[in-house]
């Protein structure tokens, strides 16, 4: 049986108003006891639009992964819900939860995380072939047209500079059309001027391709190229800027403490 996903309608809008990609309510997360316990998340309820390129920034421990990997299904809360549409994560089976990644959710990290057997392309369409569904070809050639990577698809990961591999892990996420993609500091390890280059493609993703895209990131600079960021701090959120530039998030982030 194939998990299913709608777009849930925001709360308190009416028909035809935004649409929530994911969300989380009431959401927590402790990690440890008693002495070595640490409240991650404390009753944290937050939208992520559809179609909308979101940042979550915090200053380190401010439970900002933490979100991110239990919207993501890849940990679990202690307590609350956190749904991608309109399916609650906490409620399916771990076959299920696994068959829901696969089919629904893209994803980005800052290590690439590519397969180092395989070509440029084969890492683009790996998530697809293992779900046993045959790549859209003129999507996929479409993605890797976009991202820059048509002279490439034949190399190796050992064969590609960093940032060609985390165009690859972009391609791949986007290949599939997931419901969401999840980023974890996707820019972390690239130079400036390719970290420009990944997230303008992000933002055009979003923009042109109608990709939602939510990503956890400590840089100023990569949250000035999201529609929207989020600030976390001890396990709360404490504020949220619209159409964020990169002074108002730097000066929102060095009143919380982080850089």
């Amino acid at each position: 049986m194939t998990v299913t996903l709608t777009r849930s309608k925001r709360r308190g809008t009416e028909s035809g108003d935004s649409r929530v990609a994911a969300r989380a309510v009431d959401a927590s997360k402790v990690y440890g006891r008693g002495e070595t316990e640490v409240h991650a998340l404390e009753h944290v309820t937050v939208d992520f639009e559809a179609r909308r390129f979101t940042a979550i920034m915090g200053p380190s421990g401010s439970g900002k992964s933490t979100l991110m990997h239990t919207l993501a299904g890849l940990d679990s809360l202690t307590g609350g819900s956190v749904y991608i549409g309109d399916v609650e994560l906490g409620s399916l089976s771990e076959r299920k939860l696994t068959q829901l990644r696969r089919d629904h959710v893209g994803f980005v990290f800052q290590a690439f995380n590519l397969v180092p057997t395989l070509t440029a392309k084969e890492n683009v369409e790996l998530p697809m072939r293992l779900a046993g569904r045959h790549p859209d070809a003129a999507w996929v050639e479409h993605v890797i047209e976009t991202v820059g990577l048509a002279d490439r698809l034949d190399h190796r990961p050992s064969e590609l500079s960093g940032g060609q591999q985390q165009r690859v892990a972009v391609a791949r996420a986007l290949a599939s059309r997931p419901h969401i993609v999840f980023a974890d500091e996707p820019t972390g390890n690239l130079d400036s001027r390719t970290s420009a280059e990944i997230l303008s493609f992000m933002r055009q993703a979003v923009r042109e391709f109608g990709q939602t895209i939510v990503m956890v990131t400590h840089d100023a600079v990569a949250a000035s190229y999201a529609d929207r960021a989020v600030f976390l701090a001890d396990g709360h959120i404490v504020d949220e800027i619209e159409s964020p530039t990169f002074d108002s998030v730097f000066e929102r982030m060095r009143t919380l403490g982080g850089k």
